[in-house]
C-alpha cells in the first residue's frame, strides 16, 4: 500500500492507503473529518468540496495518493480557533442553510469563488455554484449569503 503525506487543515498527516481509496474516504473514514459530506459518489452534489492547494475540489473525484505532498483544507479548518469564518457566518446571518447536508460543500465552493473575484455579482455566484446541488433551499438565500460573505471577506 502507498504511503501518503499531506496537510490537513495545518496538520501534517501520514497513514497508508489502498491506491483507490478517495480523498473523500480518506478525509472521513481515517482522519474522521466528517464535515465533508458524501452526497452522491459521481461529482454531481458538491457536498464532498474541500481545498486542496488552495483550489476548490470535489474530494470524491480525487484518490488520496493523488493529495500526497498537498494541503488540504477542509470545512473543519478552514476557521480554526472555534471562530466562524465569513462565510460560514454570512450562510448562518442569511439563512443560507436548511437541512445543512450541502452547507459544508457550499460553502468551501463559496470561499474558493470569492477568493478568485472578490466582488461577484449575484450571476456570477450562481454560475460559480452550478456543481453544487441544495435540494432544500432555492438558492436565493445562498446567493444572499455568499455575496454577503464576500463583503465580508473583503473588509
Amino acid at each position: 500500500m502507498p504511503r501518503i503525506s499531506l496537510t490537513v487543515n495545518g496538520k501534517p498527516v501520514a497513514h497508508e492507503v489502498e491506491a483507490r481509496t478517495l480523498l473523500v474516504q480518506y478525509l472521513r473514514e481515517t482522519l474522521k473529518l466528517t464535515g465533508t459530506h458524501v452526497g452522491c459518489d459521481t461529482s454531481q452534489c458538491g457536498a464532498c468540496v474541500v481545498h486542496v492547494d488552495g483550489r476548490a475540489v470535489k474530494s470524491c473525484t480525487m484518490l488520496a495518493v493523488q493529495a500526497d505532498g498537498a494541503r488540504v483544507t477542509t470545512i473543519e479548518g478552514l476557521a480554526p480557533a472555534g471562530k466562524l469564518h465569513p462565510m460560514q457566518q454570512a450562510f448562518h446571518e442569511n439563512h443560507g442553510l436548511q437541512c445543512g447536508f450541502c452547507t459544508p460543500g457550499m460553502v468551501m465552493a463559496s470561499v474558493a469563488l470569492v477568493q478568485g473575484n472578490p466582488d461577484p455579482t449575484d450571476a456570477q455566484v450562481r454560475h460559480g455554484l452550478e456543481g453544487n446541488l441544495c435540494r432544500c433551499t432555492g438558492y436565493q438565500n445562498i446567493v444572499k449569503a455568499v455575496l454577503a460573505g464576500a463583503k465580508a471577506m473583503r473588509t
